[in-house]
């Protein structure tokens, strides 16, 4: 069954922060160091070259960082080495989480057929390595079979909101962020029943791929057939799953993120409209105003006033 990996023909790319902790930041000895997502096509050179040199590294000789990072893999495959892993590694999958320990030198990379989608966040401090230590994440393997959750995955992408603002107090909040992330996962894998099943882990994949292109448009259709369903099924059990089938949810998300630039940046109705995708201001005006009873502007003035 074809679930690893979906290649909707996207360029690589990666979008991260780098944080500098103040003063102040370091008091609470719970550091956020670095937020990021990188999308590696297949067939394309990995590590991307556009990293600081602390956290860039050579696939054969690996790294070692003084900090841990968790790495959810959400799509594709790859592998995974370090000192606790035999020579040749252990395979990473859609799913897992990546666990990375201050001190240790490893390496990864997806498989050049697959690539792969990556979320990271490293972090260090008393407070984060007394709660890893208090719910087991600091023995064991370094790999973590936590299945596809789109809760999980938004996390990393409010983490990544969150670092990209730089107002004051962000670090307590990237903190809580971690926290949330690591207790999560920790509630995951002390519950395998949890763990969803084949089909409810293509829905997850259908969500998350959605969220990911939501600036784009996706063939429903294209995308069901890339998780091995036929256009009726995938859309009755997505459905039955969401309450909403595949085109309206996509919609929906679209449109919850239009709502966000409207309150959050100044770009202009007809940019959004551009950004988002839409075939013209027009269909993005009426389309808005369908879903939330405001038009663009009118939600933009009352929410900001």
């Amino acid at each position: 069954m074809k679930t690893d990996n979906i290649d909707l023909k996207r360029e690589s790319h990666a979008i991260f922060k780098y944080l500098i902790p103040n003063d102040n930041d370091k008091k609470f000895k719970a550091i956020v160091n670095a937020v990021g997502l990188q999308y590696i096509s297949p067939n394309s050179q990995y590590p991307l070259k556009v990293h600081p040199s602390d956290y860039y590294f050579d696939i054969s000789n690996g790294r070692v960082l003084n900090e841990y990072q968790l790495i959810y893999i959400t799509n594709g495959r790859g592998v995974f080495r370090s000192n606790h892993t035999p020579k040749e590694g252990v395979s990473v999958r859609s799913g897992s989480m990546i666990i990375v320990r201050p001190g240790e030198r490893h390496s990864y990379y997806p498989i050049k057929s697959t690539g792969w989608t990556e979320y990271y966040i490293g972090f260090e401090g008393k407070t984060f390595e007394t709660i890893i230590e208090l719910i087991g994440l600091d023995k064991g393997n370094n790999i973590c079979d936590v299945g596809l959750n789109e809760e999980l995955q938004q996390l990393y992408k409010k983490a990544l909101d969150t670092a990209s603002n730089n107002g004051v107090g962000v670090m307590t909040l990237l903190s809580g962020i971690v926290c949330h992330i690591i207790g999560l996962t920790s509630f995951i894998m002390r519950n395998k029943t949890i763990h969803a099943s084949h089909l409810e882990q293509n829905i997850e994949k259908a969500k998350i791929l959605m969220d990911e292109r939501v600036t784009e448009s996706i063939d429903i259709s294209h995308l069901a057939s890339d998780l091995n369903m036929s256009y009726s099924w995938f859309r009755k059990i997505f459905k039955e799953h969401t309450g909403l089938s595949p085109a309206k949810y996509f919609q929906t998300i679209k449109i919850k993120r239009a709502q966000r630039m409207l309150l959050e940046t100044s770009l202009s109705i007809k940019e959004i409209s551009f950004k988002l995708g839409y075939k013209s201001s027009e269909h993005f005006f009426m389309l808005f105003k369908r879903h939330t009873g405001y038009t663009p502007v009118s939600y933009r003035n009352i929410r900001t006033k």
